[in-house]
């Protein structure tokens, strides 16, 4: 009886072997797909609904919160989560608002420039690359 029982675990073993080594020898997984950067993708559609523009218009970006609203005239990504907006509140004074990208909501709506005013292109910022040499 000893026997067979010492046969059958050498037989399990050789079978756990050849297991490992298949499952070794095989394709790595695939690896997971890169986060979504959400800032960049919010900057990449203000800059797609900019594009069309005609000579006359303008996209007029706006922010607000409680009693704040801001006319956006720039926006600034330090990092994929976090963004710094830059505009005019109510009473045309320069104002700047650090939100996280996840909680951001802005209003986009594309209007005719009055008569001999020039259109506001809403600047679209990242961090410059860090040069590699030094």
């Amino acid at each position: 009886m000893l026997a067979f029982t010492q046969m059958a675990f050498a037989g399990f073993t050789k079978q756990l072997a050849q297991q490992a080594l298949l499952s070794a020898t095989k394709d790595p997984p695939p690896a997971p797909a890169p986060a979504e950067n959400p800032g960049a993708a919010m900057l990449s559609q203000i800059a797609a609904m900019q594009r069309p523009l005609k000579e006359e218009e303008e996209l007029v970006v706006t922010w607000g919160s409680g009693g704040e609203k801001i006319r956006v005239a720039e926006i600034f990504l330090p990092s994929p989560q976090v963004a710094i907006l830059s505009g005019t509140d109510a009473n045309r004074g320069f104002t700047r608002v650090v939100a996280a990208v996840a909680s951001l909501q802005l209003v986009c709506r594309v209007m005719k420039v009055p008569a001999g005013a020039k259109p506001l292109r809403v600047g679209l910022f990242t961090p410059k690359a860090k040069d590699s040499s030094g």
